[in-house]
């Protein structure tokens, strides 16, 4: 640090830089400034804050990769120690990051090494009276930024816009079309129900789970749901009586004041309403307590997806569901497969203990499929069984 004696000025400069060549070059630029005077200078961050503190400048010119923290930290601390200090940052950086890492600590401009030198002046100048500057370079890369930042923000809202439109078409007459898959005792090799898949109808075409994703991230996925339960439910009467119909629900859906209405005239006792281990519960009591009138009447609660992960059996813990369906990356291979066998095992146990049915999803294969006898399990679907499709006349 090299104090340099006040005379008549008007700005108290600190220059922070760790080249000394170019700390000592601007330094002399300072100095022979009119109305300028450079009252320390310093090599690295501590000795800038350090300097900052005990002489209080009104600019601090600071370096914006030096040592012991960069610039980024002596313009923080600075700010700290010395309130009214303002920062103009210096650097042959003129990137992005580099430019808004400095504006983010408090600098208030930003100047490239190389650029002229009355620049800089110009800059010091300005930041006495709370004005920013930036260098050419520098405000071109930080106008680079925003404008990206713009642009991105543009494709954001008109890709939100482009997935409200295909959601409402969606919403739309004839937007969706359930199908059927049955479900078979697999004693009797009888249908005992049917789960309800959504097959979209409007462009683009996409897997059901993308469509349903895409409706939640634009605010709409209950929206979507029941227009899924809804289109399903208009085929019940197509049902043979002794047979029941699972519908998929996510717990946003359950809680929601459209369930009852939805499920209105239907008998509940023929009714399975599934909810996939991958949906989060925020709050079981009050989920219990949404679903406490349709199970009363004799609708059924599943836990559908069972072993895809740790969910599900938090799920089945606290919501004590009537059934569990098996997923299929458990079904799949379990004739073979000794891990998958014994977690199959486990939960056909837990189940019987329970008093709980199981379903086993995904069966493909008759190995598959008799091995899944051997463990126990009653009821099964699966490409195996029957594809999904329109109900059998």
């Amino acid at each position: 640090m090299n104090p340099v004696p006040e005379t008549d000025v008007t700005i108290r400069v600190l220059v922070a830089e760790d080249d000394a060549s170019v700390r000592l070059a601007v330094a002399e630029a300072i100095r022979r400034e009119p109305g300028m005077v450079v009252v320390g200078t310093a090599e690295d961050a501590d000795e800038a804050i350090s300097v900052a503190a005990r002489e209080q400048p009104d600019v601090a010119v600071i370096d914006a990769r030096m040592p012991a923290g960069g610039g980024s930290r002596a313009t923080r601390e600075i700010g700290r120690v010395s309130p009214a200090t303002r920062v103009v940052a210096l650097s042959a950086h003129d990137d992005r990051a580099s430019v808004a890492e400095m504006l983010r600590a408090g600098a208030l401009s930003y100047v490239v090494k190389g650029a002229p030198i009355g620049e800089l002046l110009e800059a010091i100048e300005r930041a006495k009276r709370g004005l920013a500057s930036l260098s050419g370079t520098a405000a071109a890369s930080v106008g680079r930024e925003l404008d990206e930042r713009l642009a991105q923000t543009e494709r954001r809202v008109a890709d939100r816009s482009r997935k409200i439109e295909e959601v409402r078409a969606a919403l739309g007459p004839g937007g969706i079309v359930p199908v059927f898959q049955p479900i078979m005792d697999l004693v009797t090799r009888r249908v005992v129900g049917y789960e309800a898949l959504a097959r979209f109808q409007v462009e683009p075409k996409r897997p059901p789970d993308q469509w349903f994703a895409a409706a939640v991230e634009v605010g709409l996925g209950i929206d979507l749901e029941f227009a899924a339960i809804d289109a399903a439910l208009a085929h019940f009467d197509e049902l043979s009586p002794e047979v029941y119909l699972s519908l998929n629900l996510s717990p946003e859906a359950c809680l929601s004041e459209r369930l009852d209405a939805a499920l209105m005239g239907v008998p509940a006792q023929r009714i399975v309403l599934e909810i996939t281990e991958h949906a989060p519960v925020p709050d079981y009591d009050l989920l219990r307590s949404a679903l406490h009138s349709f199970r009363a009447e004799g609708g059924r609660l599943a836990i559908d997806d069972a072993g895809a992960g740790f969910a599900s059996l938090r799920h089945i813990v606290r919501l004590e569901p009537d059934l569990i369906k098996v997923d299929i990356s458990l079904t799949h291979d379990v004739d073979w497969d000794r891990p998958r066998r014994a977690l199959t095992t486990a939960l056909v146990a837990f189940a019987r203990e329970m008093g709980i049915a199981i379903v086993a999803e995904g069966i493909e294969t008759v190995a598959e499929l008799e091995a899944l006898e051997e463990l126990g399990v009653r009821a099964g679907q699966g490409y195996l069984l029957g594809r999904p499709g329109p109900l059998p006349a």
